[in-house]
């Protein structure tokens, strides 16, 4: 992958992450406010209660989430910036371009991604 179309792929990628983190905020404001407004006026059953929580923590979730994605695409195009895009952390050879193509943030090529799930695996299963 050329250094403008991994330039312009990420930059779009980065768009898109941002305007989820803003909607997700302008979402949140939203549903603070009518919470408040809700508990004001009446006392809620402790099931409403509990779904609201779990709500609150999947948005949290998803919001933690688009967080570490972008942090991904940052740092891709810092090193596009700095010359180094598309080559593994790990091993410093050329990541393949299907995969960049995929995965325009991609820190590792594929043997060394699956080198580091099945170690993560390992890990996890202790």
């Amino acid at each position: 992958m050329d250094t403008d179309s991994a330039r312009a792929s990420l930059l779009k990628e980065q768009a898109r992450l941002e305007g989820l983190l803003i909607a997700a905020a302008r979402l949140h404001a939203g549903a603070q406010e009518a919470q408040e407004r809700e508990l004001s006026s009446s006392d809620q059953h402790p099931a409403e209660l509990a779904t609201e929580t779990i709500e609150r923590e999947l948005d949290q979730s998803v919001v933690l989430h688009v967080q570490m994605e972008l942090t991904e695409v940052e740092a891709a195009v810092a090193k596009v910036e700095a010359g180094t895009y598309g080559l593994c952390e790990a091993c410093a050879k050329p990541i393949s371009d299907a995969r960049l193509e995929a995965m325009p943030a991609a820190r590792y090529c594929i043997e060394d991604q699956a080198k580091l799930a099945r170690n993560g695996r390992r890990n996890g299963s202790r």
